[in-house]
């Protein structure tokens, strides 16, 4: 089994305690309280800066021309992430430019960047690779609930979508070609996944515990 596959699959608690959690069941059937998923947009819009930095700083690293160029176009998608926040957070009211990232935005941004800037590019697309495996998980699964337009439909349909599962499948690759299985990747990986799960829990909250 190829490395991304097996440390996805040895983290499927995480995975599903996500799914269940009620910050994403509420994005699937559309009753997610309004103020919650405000708070959210704004923490994930500062959450996606510093993994597109996280991308370039591994791109300057990394050691082939392809990878460079994946890596980059990894980058290219998370901006477009951030416009689709841009458009959220006009909609939702959010001034974007006053967030002040919580607690729980800064223990994953610190990790990931932290990651990019001391360890090789094999090791930051293992710390990386849960946010986008997740997310395309998450999206996939609540729009094969088919549920009738929301307000939050969106976003199911953005991480559902034909457009989004080739990302994370590339940076997938980065990791069977670049990583070895060692227990230091092994933990950056779950504590990854411990990190989404504890961000959806603080948007829940309405703030950062």
């Amino acid at each position: 089994m190829p490395l991304s596959h097996a440390l996805w699959h040895a983290n499927q608690d995480l995975a599903t305690a996500c799914l269940h959690h009620p910050f994403v069941q509420g994005l699937g059937d559309g009753t997610l309280p309004k103020e919650k998923f405000a708070y959210y947009v704004g923490q994930d819009a500062f959450f996606l800066e510093a993994f597109a930095r996280a991308y370039s700083i591994a791109a300057a690293k990394a050691p082939t021309w392809e990878a460079f160029q994946v890596f980059h176009q990894l980058a290219d998608g998370v901006l477009a992430e951030l416009t689709l926040h841009g458009s959220y957070a006009r909609d939702w009211g959010v001034d974007l430019a006053t967030v002040t990232p919580g607690a729980a935005t800064r223990r994953y941004t610190d990790f990931l960047l932290s990651t990019a800037w001391g360890q090789d590019p094999g090791a930051t697309a293992v710390a990386m690779a849960p946010c986008m495996r997740l997310y395309a998980f998450l999206g996939q699964s609540l729009a094969q609930l088919n549920p009738p337009t929301h307000p939050y439909s969106p976003w199911i349909d953005t991480y559902s979508s034909d457009q989004f599962e080739p990302l994370a499948a590339q940076l997938e690759a980065l990791i069977d070609a670049q990583a070895a299985d060692t227990p230091g990747n092994q933990a950056a990986y779950r504590y990854a996944m411990d990190c989404e799960l504890a961000f959806f829990a603080a948007a829940w909250q309405g703030a950062m515990p």
